[in-house]
Protein backbone atom coordinates (compact mmCIF):
# COMPACT_ATOMS: atom_id res chain seq x y z
CA UNK A 1 0.00 0.00 0.00
CA UNK A 2 1.38 3.70 -1.07
CA UNK A 3 1.93 6.23 1.26
CA UNK A 4 -0.54 8.56 -0.73
CA UNK A 5 -3.48 6.02 -0.21
CA UNK A 6 -3.10 5.66 3.58
CA UNK A 7 -3.30 9.56 3.83
CA UNK A 8 -6.47 9.93 1.44
CA UNK A 9 -7.61 6.85 4.07
CA UNK A 10 -6.58 8.47 7.11
CA UNK A 11 -8.34 11.91 5.74
CA UNK A 12 -11.88 9.60 5.08
CA UNK A 13 -11.83 8.05 8.58
CA UNK A 14 -11.01 10.81 10.58
CA UNK A 15 -12.75 10.74 13.67
CA UNK A 16 -13.63 14.03 16.08
CA UNK A 17 -15.13 16.84 16.54
CA UNK A 18 -15.34 20.08 14.32
CA UNK A 19 -14.78 23.65 15.95
CA UNK A 20 -18.32 24.70 15.48
CA UNK A 21 -19.09 21.11 17.39
CA UNK A 22 -17.07 22.42 20.14
CA UNK A 23 -18.41 25.88 20.81
CA UNK A 24 -21.79 24.63 20.47
CA UNK A 25 -20.81 22.32 23.52
CA UNK A 26 -19.34 25.68 25.62
CA UNK A 27 -21.97 27.60 24.72
CA UNK A 28 -24.71 24.93 26.31
CA UNK A 29 -22.08 24.84 29.10
CA UNK A 30 -22.06 28.43 29.58
CA UNK A 31 -25.63 28.77 29.63
CA UNK A 32 -26.05 25.90 32.31
CA UNK A 33 -24.03 27.58 34.76
CA UNK A 34 -25.04 30.96 34.42
CA UNK A 35 -28.67 29.36 35.47
CA UNK A 36 -27.15 27.21 38.36
CA UNK A 37 -25.03 29.98 39.86
CA UNK A 38 -28.03 32.28 40.89
CA UNK A 39 -29.42 29.17 42.51
CA UNK A 40 -26.30 27.92 44.67
CA UNK A 41 -25.56 31.57 46.00
CA UNK A 42 -29.45 31.17 46.88
CA UNK A 43 -28.75 27.82 49.06
CA UNK A 44 -25.14 29.60 50.34
CA UNK A 45 -27.04 32.56 52.07
CA UNK A 46 -29.85 30.46 53.20
CA UNK A 47 -27.05 28.05 55.25
CA UNK A 48 -24.96 30.97 56.58
CA UNK A 49 -28.52 32.25 57.79
CA UNK A 50 -29.27 29.10 59.15
CA UNK A 51 -26.19 29.04 60.83
CA UNK A 52 -26.17 32.06 62.98
CA UNK A 53 -29.67 31.50 63.80
CA UNK A 54 -27.92 28.14 65.22
CA UNK A 55 -25.32 30.67 67.15
CA UNK A 56 -28.07 33.09 68.68
CA UNK A 57 -30.12 29.61 70.10
CA UNK A 58 -26.10 28.46 71.36
CA UNK A 59 -25.90 32.10 72.62
CA UNK A 60 -29.66 32.20 74.24
CA UNK A 61 -28.99 29.06 75.56
CA UNK A 62 -26.09 29.72 77.57
CA UNK A 63 -27.00 33.08 78.49
CA UNK A 64 -30.26 31.56 80.06
CA UNK A 65 -27.83 29.03 81.71
CA UNK A 66 -25.84 31.86 83.36
CA UNK A 67 -29.04 33.59 84.26
CA UNK A 68 -30.16 30.30 85.81
CA UNK A 69 -26.64 30.34 87.51
CA UNK A 70 -26.60 33.57 88.90
CA UNK A 71 -30.12 33.65 90.45
CA UNK A 72 -29.46 30.25 92.16
CA UNK A 73 -26.62 31.91 94.24
CA UNK A 74 -28.22 35.11 94.99
CA UNK A 75 -31.07 32.98 96.34
CA UNK A 76 -28.62 30.81 98.11
CA UNK A 77 -27.20 33.85 99.71
CA UNK A 78 -30.67 34.92 100.43
CA UNK A 79 -31.40 37.74 98.28
CA UNK A 80 -34.24 37.33 96.18
CA UNK A 81 -32.76 38.65 93.02
CA UNK A 82 -28.76 38.89 91.67
CA UNK A 83 -26.95 41.64 91.59
CA UNK A 84 -27.56 43.76 88.57
CA UNK A 85 -23.71 44.35 87.89
CA UNK A 86 -23.38 40.33 87.78
CA UNK A 87 -26.16 40.98 84.90
CA UNK A 88 -24.42 43.71 83.00
CA UNK A 89 -21.80 41.39 82.85
CA UNK A 90 -23.59 38.23 81.76
CA UNK A 91 -22.65 38.90 78.05
CA UNK A 92 -19.48 39.14 78.63
CA UNK A 93 -19.35 35.54 80.87
CA UNK A 94 -20.55 33.80 77.38
CA UNK A 95 -16.89 32.61 76.51
CA UNK A 96 -18.11 29.75 74.79
CA UNK A 97 -19.99 31.52 72.14
CA UNK A 98 -18.09 32.65 69.16
CA UNK A 99 -19.48 35.52 68.06
CA UNK A 100 -20.70 38.82 70.18
CA UNK A 101 -23.42 39.28 72.72
CA UNK A 102 -25.12 42.02 73.57
CA UNK A 103 -28.35 43.92 74.54
CA UNK A 104 -29.96 41.28 76.61
CA UNK A 105 -33.18 42.04 78.30
CA UNK A 106 -34.72 39.64 81.53
CA UNK A 107 -37.73 39.26 82.53
CA UNK A 108 -39.29 36.81 84.94
CA UNK A 109 -35.77 35.29 85.05
CA UNK A 110 -35.72 34.45 81.61
CA UNK A 111 -33.94 36.05 78.21
CA UNK A 112 -36.65 37.46 76.63
CA UNK A 113 -34.31 39.58 73.97
CA UNK A 114 -30.77 39.16 72.60
CA UNK A 115 -28.92 40.70 70.03
CA UNK A 116 -25.56 38.48 68.47
CA UNK A 117 -22.97 38.91 65.80
CA UNK A 118 -21.17 36.18 64.42
CA UNK A 119 -17.76 36.72 63.29
CA UNK A 120 -18.91 36.76 59.82
CA UNK A 121 -20.47 40.07 60.82
CA UNK A 122 -24.20 39.00 60.30
CA UNK A 123 -26.28 40.00 63.24
CA UNK A 124 -29.55 37.94 64.66
CA UNK A 125 -31.86 39.63 66.57
CA UNK A 126 -33.65 37.06 69.69
CA UNK A 127 -37.21 37.70 70.99
CA UNK A 128 -39.63 35.89 73.14
CA UNK A 129 -43.17 36.49 74.33
CA UNK A 130 -45.97 34.79 75.34
CA UNK A 131 -47.83 34.67 72.50
CA UNK A 132 -45.20 34.30 69.33
CA UNK A 133 -42.97 32.47 71.53
CA UNK A 134 -38.93 32.52 70.12
CA UNK A 135 -38.15 34.94 66.83
CA UNK A 136 -35.08 34.91 65.83
CA UNK A 137 -34.42 37.67 63.13
CA UNK A 138 -31.51 38.15 61.03
CA UNK A 139 -30.44 41.28 59.17
CA UNK A 140 -28.54 41.31 56.47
Amino acid sequence: MSILKRVKDAKKNKKGFTLVELIVVLVILAILAAMLVPALTGYIDKAREKSVISETRSAVMAAQKELSELYGESTADGYADPDLDDLADLAEDLSEVPGEVSGITIADKKITALTYTSKNDKVCNYTWNETDGSVYDVES
